[in-house]
């Protein structure tokens, strides 16, 4: 009864906000009158009460705020896998990127539903239409019908964890996808002292890693200079 009263209420607005525009003595050719919106409140109540309406009203609100120049940006956080699953090796995380990048075939950064599906039929694991739909749906945090790589990396979290059913589609993708996620970090300390030493022990495995690679580097740059210097040399032979 209140939402029927609210919408005459704000029919009679507009009407009287027309019949000043219909008398205005100002000439045809002047800014024409500004026609009074409904405050978000207002249109909300009118709407109903239901979530559905709330959100509606947000949406346009913020729609119209963007139009009008005066929205505020939203903020985006810059995710970096290395600091945010510390249980994880380079490696491993490396290994998982690999593998997000191999299935991601439409290369938008997002793994969707039919996407899933392919990469669960290779591995050996097909799943039905509402299975697929359950999986992204168990590590969806944004509610978006696909999986980023950071909720991909959840899956792995949480597999090692010990926190998915063992006859889940996340468990198979996780038990076949040939990534050892055994935990390497604290989550499985029993006390403070011993998840300090973990901590320690991550830290200076994590650093032995990037040492491993720098030298991995630098023997691959020096055996590239060795066979070119071979090269050079087989080439002068022939020549001389």
């Amino acid at each position: 009864m209140a939402s029927e009263e609210l919408a005459k209420k704000l029919q009679s607005r507009l009407v009287a906000t027309q019949e000043a525009a219909d008398h205005d003595p100002r000439p045809e050719s002047g800014p024409s009158p500004v026609l009074l919106r409904p405050r978000p409140q207002e249109a909300e109540a009118a709407c109903g009460d239901s979530s559905s309406s709330s959100e509606l009203s947000a949406v346009l609100t913020r729609r119209q705020d963007i139009n009008d120049g005066t929205a505020a940006p939203r903020l985006t956080r810059v995710f970096n896998p290395y600091t945010e699953f510390k249980e994880f090796s380079r490696k491993q995380i490396k290994d998982m990127e690999a593998m997000f990048k191999r299935y991601d075939t439409g290369r938008d950064g997002f793994i969707d539903l039919m996407e899933l599906k392919l990469m669960m039929e290779k591995l050996g694991a097909p799943q039905t239409h509402l299975g697929l739909k359950n999986m992204i749906k168990e590590v969806d945090e944004d509610f978006d019908g696909k999986l980023s790589y950071r909720e991909f990396l959840l899956i792995f979290r949480r597999a090692a964890a010990g926190e998915l059913q063992e006859e889940s589609g996340l468990m198979a993708l996780a038990r076949l996808s040939e990534i050892n996620v055994s935990t390497e970090g604290v989550m499985g300390a029993k006390d403070f002292f011993e998840a300090k030493m973990q901590a320690l022990s991550l830290g200076s495995k994590f650093e032995a890693e990037i040492q491993e690679e720098k030298e991995e580097r630098k023997r691959q740059e020096v055996e590239k200079k060795q066979r070119q210097a071979a090269f050079k040399q087989l080439q002068s032979a022939f020549c001389s």
